[in-house]
């Protein structure tokens, strides 16, 4: 009879196998040029544009995209849901008393609004009104992969884990991906916040 794996064991190996997959994924995405992604974010937007959640939606946390990454550019959803009079939130980072940060997403009346504070990505300003739950109806969540059951491989800060709990529920979770970004199964741990569904440019997926 084979013993089971010792549980600090199945984590170890659970988290090098994220390690590995973030490093050949950053390589695939990076490898396609920056046009045939645009013409895949273009796919995207449309995907979100028909679903159903965002088209009841009154408020809507996007993320801007990181260009040097590759990521999935959502700038014609936020004109969109704008001129549809959706309320527009974006993630934020605030340094705390305790050395430590605050995050959740604030709210933006334009996209010009957004500017680099010095960690990576475009944040709404520091007086942006912080959403509290029931504000965000539909969360659109970046990735480096995902998979069938709605889990994500992001890029391992676990901002989105601990974030997302703050609104959703009652707020629906969309990961956007590229199609080329789906995997069979994420491997996953006890922190990680499995999604409502996934958005790629070829297809709409959601947990049976």
């Amino acid at each position: 009879m084979t013993d089971p794996l010792d549980p600090q064991l199945m984590l170890e190996i659970t988290r090098r196998a994220k390690v590995q997959l973030r490093k050949r994924l950053r390589g695939l995405r990076s490898s396609h040029p920056r046009p045939a992604l645009a013409r895949r974010s273009a796919l995207i937007v449309k995907q979100l544009q028909e679903l159903p959640e965002v088209q009841g939606a009154r408020g809507v946390a996007l993320f801007h995209p990181i260009v040097e990454r590759g990521e999935v550019d959502l700038t014609e959803l936020d004109q969109w849901l704008r001129g549809a009079g959706v309320r527009v939130y974006y993630p934020f980072m605030r340094p705390n008393a305790k050395g430590g940060y605050q995050t959740g997403f604030g709210l933006t009346s334009a996209l010009s609004e957004l500017n680099e504070q010095g960690r990576g990505f475009l944040e709404p300003p520091a007086d942006a009104v912080v959403a509290v739950p029931g504000d965000i109806d539909v969360v659109v969540v970046p990735a480096l992969a995902a998979d069938g059951r709605a889990h994500r491989l992001g890029y391992g800060s676990g901002f989105y884990d601990a974030t997302l709990m703050d609104v959703a529920p009652p707020a629906r979770t969309a990961i956007v991906v590229f199609d080329f970004q789906l995997l069979a199964e994420i491997p996953s741990e006890q922190h990680d916040v499995a999604c409502d569904v996934v958005v790629t440019d070829e297809r709409i997926l959601r947990p049976s």
